[in-house]
Formats: C-alpha cells, sequence, structure tokens
C-alpha cells in the first residue's frame, strides 16, 4: 500500500460495508469480512488493499495483484489470482468511484489551498531558493536548493520539487512530486484533477483522482500546458522529455524517457508512450494505448490504435508514413 500524502484517507472499511455500497454479487462469504485499508491500482495493492479491473488488456497486471478484493465482472473474474475476492457488478467503473469516494472523500473536486503563505513571509525555510513576486507556498512544501519560483505561481501543500528547478510565472503545482532539473514554463497547470466522469442520461458524475504527477529529472515543460494526476495510479512524464506549448496530458498517462512532443498534442487517459519518442504538433493520442520505443508520430495525426516499436505513423487514422504518402501520391 503506498501513503498519499496529498489527501486525506478515510477507513479502513469492513469488506461488508463497501460491498453495501456498491451492491455485487461473488465469491465473498462472512468469515472474509475483514477491513480494507486503502484502494490502489492492480500493481500497487497489498494484500490489505483493493483494486479493481475493468478491461481484460490488463490481466498481466491483474493475474500478479495481491489485492485482498477486486471490482470487476463475472467475464473478467477469470483473470484474477485465486485468493483475491471478486465482487462482481455490472457497472466497474460507478462501483469504483463509489468506493473512492469513501477512502477519499475530497477527492472529486479541487478545492483550494487553504494553508498558503505568502513567500515573503517564509523566506527563512527556503534559504537558498528564488523566489520572484506574489509567490505562495503551502504546508509541508519542499524546494531544493538553486531552484527559482516565478512572480505570481502557486506551490500548493506537500508539493516536491527538486534542485536547479526552474518554474516560470503564473504556474500552478499541485498534487506534484517534481525531482531536479525540471524547468515548467509560464502559465502550466500540473497536478489538477483529471477530466474523469461517469456519464449518466440523468447525472453526470464525478470520479475521485487520488493519483499525483511525477516529473522525472530533466524534464521540460511548456507555456500554459496541463497535466493532470492520476485518478488511482500516477500520472509519469519519464526522464529528459520535453514537451512544447500548450500540450495536454491526461490522467494516468506514463510517457518514457528522452521524448519530444511537440505544441498542442494532446493524451487521452491512461496512455503509456515509450522512450525517444518523437510527435509532431497538434497530433491527438486516444486513451488507454500503448505507444512502442523509438516511434515517431507526424504533426496532426489521430492515433486510435497501439503502435510498435521502431514505427513511423502519420494521418488520420494514423498509418505507417510509407503507406500515407502513397495515399497522398494517387
Amino acid at each position: 500500500m503506498s501513503e498519499n500524502q496529498f489527501f486525506e484517507r478515510k477507513g479502513p472499511f469492513p469488506l461488508s460495508e463497501i460491498i453495501k455500497v456498491i451492491g455485487c454479487s461473488g465469491n465473498f462469504s462472512p468469515e472474509n469480512n475483514f477491513k480494507i485499508r486503502s484502494f490502489e491500482s492492480l500493481d500497487n495493492a497489498s494484500n490489505n488493499d483493493m483494486t479493481f479491473l475493468n478491461s481484460g488488456k490488463y490481466q498481466d497486471l491483474s493475474l500478479k495483484t495481491k489485492a485482498a478484493a477486486c471490482i470487476t465482472t463475472t467475464n473478467l473474474s477469470k483473470f484474477l489470482p485465486e485468493k483475491c475476492i471478486k465482487l462482481d457488478v455490472k457497472n466497474v467503473l460507478f462501483a469504483v468511484t463509489k468506493v473512492a469516494k469513501m477512502f477519499y472523500p475530497k477527492a472529486d473536486i479541487d478545492f483550494p489551498d487553504e494553508n498558503l503563505s505568502n513567500s515573503d513571509d517564509i523566506r527563512n525555510l527556503y534559504p537558498y531558493v528564488k523566489f520572484s513576486k506574489n509567490v505562495l507556498v503551502g504546508k509541508n512544501v519542499k524546494i531544493g536548493t538553486n531552484s527559482h519560483i516565478g512572480s505570481n505561481s502557486i506551490i500548493e501543500s506537500n508539493v516536491h520539487i527538486g534542485e536547479n528547478c526552474v518554474v516560470g510565472s503564473f504556474v500552478i503545482i499541485r498534487n506534484s512530486l517534481i525531482l531536479d532539473n525540471v524547468c515548467i514554463q509560464d502559465g502550466s497547470k500540473i497536478g489538477v484533477k483529471g477530466f474523469g466522469f461517469i456519464p449518466d442520461i440523468n447525472k453526470n458524475t464525478r470520479t475521485p483522482h487520488i493519483g499525483k504527477v511525477i516529473l522525472e529529472e530533466g524534464v521540460e515543460v511548456g507555456a500554459n500546458s496541463t497535466i493532470d494526476r492520476g485518478s488511482i495510479s500516477n500520472t509519469v512524464i519519464g526522464k529528459n522529455t520535453f514537451l512544447d506549448n500548450q500540450v495536454h496530458v491526461a490522467h494516468n498517462v506514463r510517457i518514457g524517457k528522452n521524448c519530444m512532443i511537440a505544441g498542442q498534442v494532446g493524451f487521452a487517459g491512461s496512455t503509456t508512450v515509450g522512450n525517444n519518442v518523437v510527435i509532431g504538433g497538434q497530433a491527438g493520442i486516444s486513451g488507454h494505448l500503448e505507444i512502442g520505443n523509438n516511434v515517431k508520430i507526424g504533426g496532426g495525426s489521430g492515433v486510435i490504435n497501439n503502435i510498435p516499436d521502431n514505427s513511423q505513423v502519420m494521418g488520420y487514422p494514423a498509418i505507417p508514413l510509407k503507406d500515407f504518402v502513397k495515399q497522398r501520391k494517387k
């Protein structure tokens, strides 16, 4: 079980109480009514935690999960370990939302941080950090030596910023861990709640986002970009990856090392991008995809399928570059 420094966690809750909330069937019996400590992703869950499985494409993770119980469907139960208690529901994501709200009741809305101090009043806490004018800093914030925070930026409570980082003006950072030598340019928003909703004809339901953003060493984030925090797992930008201006990275996206992402590229949620990937401007990447290593994606492309290692693609939908060129010649 991983600790969450950004959101207060309630519980533990008896498994029977959770079952009442979500309304489910499964292999539960009264003697299994132990307490669930937290709600975690398949790969992070311990034997005291609960997780969920909503797609067979994650069976490699689900078959190895250590979770005590899993919210899933009857058809997907076969992809879980025998010891894991299967809680079968009709709508996995709706049930997940209910359970996540039990453990993290304040994670479905980004409430303003009420514990901000003007940097002029707390300079003694950060003797080796440069603050420009009107910077606000929350409680328990860590900022490394030789870092510089630009004017009118907000660093919310519990954020960690490493050494030799540059944060531009009008930047907001929350729910994030930022390693050394990272540059975040003006106007960017890091760690905000993702666009997670359960659609319904009568009333849409917000889903809590209890993950965080991790920017690894040497990352650069261009001006007015947005990186959403994870819903259950984390959003991660790998070492030495550069994002151009106005790039949007949705919840749970993982981008590898040494990538180059041009302006106005958008990533939908839970997509994984390999190392040394280059993506041209205004390309759109659909959710829950796997983009391999050393891939090149042309500007304006629409990616709706997985892309294997060392591929070059372009167009909408994105196809191999050779095929795209042939079509253009016709």
